[in-house]
């Protein structure tokens, strides 16, 4: 039953993110939003995530109580989605409060699955991708008008709690004892300004691949298939990565942001090519899957202090990249919009050049 309730949270938790990330955008351009506006909006999520465990870590615990009135508030942020979509700074405010509570929600869970199944977490987590790919190529086909995104959102984001809620039964304790080893980002920082100009170039991408398929005559109902196919790309990494992973892994994250670079600059070069877009979404498996696992075990042989280092990872990287990718992206967004996600991939290449292990 366990691993049911784990499995049933990763499904709807990320077909939430599939909504936010895969309608969202285009839901927004439909009801007037320019894509500055957007950029903005979306950057919030991100921003959050770099924000939210540093108050947590200071000031409060993060304890079941806590854990319950996150739920709840994430069901009434998203419930607000109806209200405060037509105001954009209401829309803003919604946005931070419901990416502060998604930003405790994942990291809570995972500590009950990799406590609770071991060995088994990864079968369980699958079923996050394709809980992201079932909600693209559903609601790809019953997107009339923009609050059925909405509708679909409230619901997931409910289920979502729903089957969190109910594996507190499984609460472990919460060690909130802080060690005392110095952790230090400037001791290899050519490495995190890799992880970080990474996580940059991803900002046209995850907010507003949708809008560029579609300016050049993709359908809603086509795009939402690229999505679904660079997730199969992504489960099929992750299902079978293990064997590359015991070979050099520096070399492999250099090889997988210089595909990356590659993905980004064929998107440019054949925008309107659905062939050159599906192979594009096939470098998913690289750019995300072999790229992230990569990522977490050289960070596990970099620091002693593992988890902060993760905390770092998740905040710094994919936290504020992602929050500066989605504003940057919003604000050059146009013609050359993955030319500049091409070179930013570059920089990140280029930036573990000066990186040295000790």
């Amino acid at each position: 039953m366990l691993f049911f309730k784990l499995s049933a949270f990763y499904f709807f938790y990320f077909a939430a993110v599939g909504v936010y990330v895969i309608f969202l955008p285009k839901v927004l351009l439909d009801i007037g939003y320019t894509t500055s506006d957007i950029g903005i909006v979306l950057a919030l999520a991100p921003l959050m995530r770099f924000l939210t465990p540093f108050l947590f870590l200071k000031h409060i615990e993060l304890n079941q109580k806590v854990f319950k009135n996150t739920l709840l508030l994430s069901i009434i942020s998203s419930s607000l989605f109806y209200i405060t979509i037509d105001n954009f700074y209401m829309f803003m405010i919604n946005n931070a409060i419901l990416g502060m509570c998604l930003s405790l929600l994942l990291p809570y869970i995972e500590i009950i699955a990799i406590k609770e199944l071991g060995d088994r977490y990864g079968k369980s987590r699958l079923y996050g991708s394709i809980g992201f790919m079932a909600i693209g190529l559903v609601l790809a086909r019953y997107l009339s008008n923009p609050y059925v995104a909405l509708h679909y959102y409230l619901i997931v984001t409910v289920l979502t709690a729903y089957f969190a809620y109910k594996l507190l039964e499984y609460d472990v304790e919460h060690n909130t004892t802080q060690e005392d080893e110095k952790f230090s980002l400037l001791k290899y920082w050519p490495f995190w300004v890799s992880l970080f100009l990474m996580q940059v170039s991803f900002g046209g991408f995850y907010n507003f691949f949708t809008i560029y398929e579609t300016s050049y005559g993709v359908s809603l109902e086509v795009v939402s298939y690229l999505w679904a196919f660079g997730v199969i790309c992504e489960i099929v990494m992750l299902y079978f990565q293990a064997p590359i992973l015991k070979n050099n892994l520096i070399f492999i994250i250099k090889f997988s942001i210089l595909i990356t670079a590659f993905r980004w600059f064929l998107l440019y070069l054949f925008p309107e090519s659905l062939t050159i877009s599906y192979i594009s979404q096939s470098i998913h498996a690289f750019s995300f899957g072999l790229y992230h696992s990569a990522v977490i075990m050289y960070l596990y042989t970099l620091y002693t202090n593992k988890k902060l280092a993760q905390q770092f990872m998740l905040g710094f990287a994919y936290g504020l990249g992602g929050f500066i990718g989605a504003l940057l992206a919003g604000a050059v967004y146009g013609e050359y919009l993955f030319l500049y996600s091409s070179v930013l991939a570059i920089m990140a290449f280029l930036s573990l050049h000066y990186f040295k292990k000790d």
